[in-house]
């Protein structure tokens, strides 16, 4: 039997939804208000999911404080209060949509995760609008 354990975390970030090898007109038709030169930020809330068995000996799928370390250390210290397209080296030339956000992040957890477990992140970039990454 599998067990899946969620984690809850959060962080604010700025960005501009922009390619620099396209011109204004089409970054505009393409992305609309979040082309804006000056940026625009968000309160992103962040799941991150564990699935995998029960450990016999602990009763843990994971340890949720371990978790919770590692989402601060891994993402939380990387990105929060950050613009995420002049101060993070992930998206200097990647644009900060939702979707490669939560790809990002779950390239970054998935080397910490034991290889037994699926990881699945799910972003929420505003109260109505998520992703979800999962490999």
């Amino acid at each position: 039997m599998k067990i899946t354990v969620t984690r809850k975390s959060h962080f604010n970030a700025a960005h501009r939804l922009y390619r620099p090898d396209w011109d204004e007109q089409r970054n505009n038709a393409v992305y609309g208000k979040c082309a804006n030169a000056n940026y625009h930020g968000h309160n992103y809330n962040l799941l991150v999911h564990v699935r995998g068995e029960v450990d016999a000996d602990t009763g843990y799928v994971v340890d949720l404080k371990w978790l919770a370390e590692l989402i601060d250390r891994c993402v939380v210290e990387r990105f929060d209060h950050q613009n995420l397209n002049l101060d993070t080296a992930e998206f200097k030339t990647l644009v900060p949509t939702a979707e490669n956000i939560a790809q990002v992040i779950w390239v970054i957890l998935r080397p910490e995760i034991d290889p037994a477990h699926d990881l699945k992140v799910t972003l929420y970039e505003t109260e109505r609008n998520y992703v979800e990454c999962e490999g």
